[in-house]
């Protein structure tokens, strides 16, 4: 049996899915479905059990897995409550690191790319202990995550308390269908969609930087099932354990983006540029691009869909339909 834990969000929900479409229904999913109509993410899913968070470490006493596939968390970049985030995205993942270590279990984590902070130092895939700690996230999120690559990376470099696979995913910009529960932090893609359906101009932020036009704003745009081909990979490669970064290696404008979805529902670009709100200017990024050296490294060799294929997926296989949901 698998754990996937967040197993009905974005990611987590995708993950399933596949492991289904391939045959297996022992998946234990960890996660919280309130009210929101989260559970549809897993409408058309088949699972072993699923467990409450309140539950998951007494669940876990006594019991054999073949791995766990940790992408809980609170990830919003705007949370604000400091002892929840921590709670849940560090102390949680020490756990079940440490149950990992204990049991002989291998664990596959999500990182993001929020732990990069501006950007300015880059975004390097070395997952060193002193390449780590020269990063400085800026926001709650970031910072929680960073705490925890820290602990794993000083373990590997102690040769101290590691499940016998470990693999940290920094996920860079990843958009695809059951994205829906995330309100403000959904894709671009999945926020402008109805209007461009209903034939509305589309808007993106001026530009407030010499030399990037409006609308060129870049970002690492990587398709769900690209992010979760890693994933799958990493759970057939047991000998394979790092830091990396799983994002295509090419960055995209936000024009790329809103072109190529309009391409695919049949309409010329529509674009109008409005002014950004002043309190993010100053700490706006500008561009986004992962380094994947150190996964290819490792052996991944899979192809990253491009931007307008992936689009194209996305509109024709989810967002113009009646049910949106995988």
């Amino acid at each position: 049996m698998l754990l996937v834990t967040g197993g009905a969000g974005f990611i987590g929900s995708n993950v399933v899915a596949s492991l289904n479409e391939a045959g297996r229904a022992d998946i234990a999913v960890n996660d919280t479905l309130g009210g929101d109509g989260k559970w549809r993410n897993l409408g058309a899913r088949q699972l072993a059990d699923f467990v409450p968070p309140a539950e998951l470490l007494r669940w876990l006493e006594g019991r054999k897995l073949e791995a766990i596939v940790h992408l809980g968390a609170i990830s919003a970049t705007t949370a604000t409550d400091g002892d929840a985030v921590v709670e849940n995205n560090f102390r949680l993942s020490l756990r079940l690191l440490d149950w990992c270590a204990a049991t002989r279990t291998p664990f596959i984590y999500a990182s993001s790319a929020a732990t990069y902070g501006d950007g300015r130092s880059g975004f390097s895939d070395d997952g060193s202990l002193a390449a780590l700690k020269r990063l400085k996230p800026m926001n709650l999120y970031g910072w929680s995550k960073h705490l925890f690559d820290l602990v794993v990376a000083e373990r590997a470099a102690r040769k101290d308390r590691l499940p016998p696979q470990w693999a940290g995913l920094k996920f860079f910009n990843v958009f695809g269908p059951n994205e829906y529960h995330k309100g403000e932090m959904m894709s671009l893609v999945a926020k402008r969609f109805d209007e461009a359906k209903a034939g509305k101009m589309i808007r993106l932020f001026k530009s407030y930087r010499p030399g990037i036009a409006d609308g060129e704003q870049k970002r690492d745009f990587i398709y769900v099932d690209d992010a979760v081909g890693v994933v799958r990979w990493l759970l057939d490669t047991p000998k394979v354990s790092g830091i990396f970064n799983v994002g295509t290696g090419a960055a995209r404008s936000f024009r790329d983006l809103m072109t190529a979805m309009l391409a695919a529902l049949g309409r010329e670009p529509a674009i109008e540029y409005i002014d950004m709100p002043a309190s993010i200017r100053g700490s706006y990024q500008y561009f986004t691009q992962a380094e994947t050296e150190n996964l290819r490294r490792a052996g991944y060799n899979a192809d990253f869909t491009s931007i307008e294929e992936a689009v194209r997926r996305y509109v024709t296989c989810y967002l113009d339909r009646a049910d949106r949901y995988r």
